[in-house]
C-alpha cells in the first residue's frame, strides 16, 4: 500500500511541475518576431556568457551565467546552462537539456526540454550581432530576457545592449546584471 501511495504522489508532482513549466501555447505569445536567420554553428555552438536576464526564481543566487550549445546534427542542439553561487568563483550550478530548432532554415527558435522533458523552454532569438558577438533572447510570452555575449563585455557594451532591449520593446527597468567573471 506505502509503495502505491508513493507511486501515486510522484505522478501527482511530476504532473503539477510538468504543468508549469512548459512552453506556452500560441495564444500566449506576445513577443516580435526574431529579425534575422542564425547560422547554426555560428551562434547555437560553444559558450555565452549571460550579461542580463529578468528576474526568475531559477536564477536567484546565479551569477556569472553561461549556456553552452553543441549541434547534433538537423534540427537538435545540446544545451548546457550554469551559473556560480554567490560569486563568479562559487560551486557551479548546471542544468542540461535537449534542444530542437523549430524554424529550420531561419534558426532562431530553440525548444528546449530539461529534465527529461519535465520542463520546456522556448528561446526566440530576437536580435544578434552581424558578427555573431551578441544575441538577445526572450520566450514567446515575453516574459523571459536574456542578454548574451561570447566576450565579457565593457560597461559601455552592456548600456548598447540594454538600449537594444528596450528598443525590441523590453522594459528593461526590471533587468539584473549578474556579476560576471573577470574580464
Amino acid at each position: 500500500m506505502k509503495t502505491l501511495a508513493r507511486l501515486a504522489l510522484s505522478l501527482s508532482l511530476c504532473g503539477a511541475l510538468a504543468a508549469c513549466v512548459t512552453a506556452p501555447s500560441p495564444s500566449e505569445y506576445r513577443a516580435p518576431q526574431p529579425l534575422k536567420a542564425i547560422e547554426i554553428d555560428r551562434l547555437w555552438s560553444g559558450r555565452w556568457h549571460e550579461v542580463a536576464r529578468l528576474p526568475d526564481r531559477l536564477t536567484d543566487g546565479c551569477v556569472a551565467g553561461a549556456s553552452a550549445y553543441r549541434p547534433l546534427g538537423g534540427d537538435r542542439i545540446a544545451v548546457r546552462d550554469t551559473c556560480q553561487i554567490g560569486t563568479p568563483e562559487g560551486r557551479e550550478k548546471a542544468i542540461s537539456g535537449d534542444g530542437r530548432i523549430l524554424d529550420p532554415g531561419t534558426n532562431a527558435k530553440l525548444r528546449v526540454r530539461y529534465l527529461h522533458g519535465f520542463v520546456t523552454w522556448d528561446f526566440w532569438v530576437l536580435d544578434r550581432a552581424d558578427d555573431y558577438s551578441w544575441f538577445i533572447s526572450t520566450d514567446p510570452t515575453f516574459h523571459r530576457l536574456f542578454i548574451y555575449t561570447r566576450d565579457v563585455p565593457s560597461a559601455a557594451e552592456i548600456k548598447a545592449l540594454t538600449d537594444r532591449a528596450r528598443a525590441l520593446g523590453y522594459d528593461v527597468s526590471r533587468l539584473e546584471y549578474p556579476a560576471l567573471p573577470a574580464r
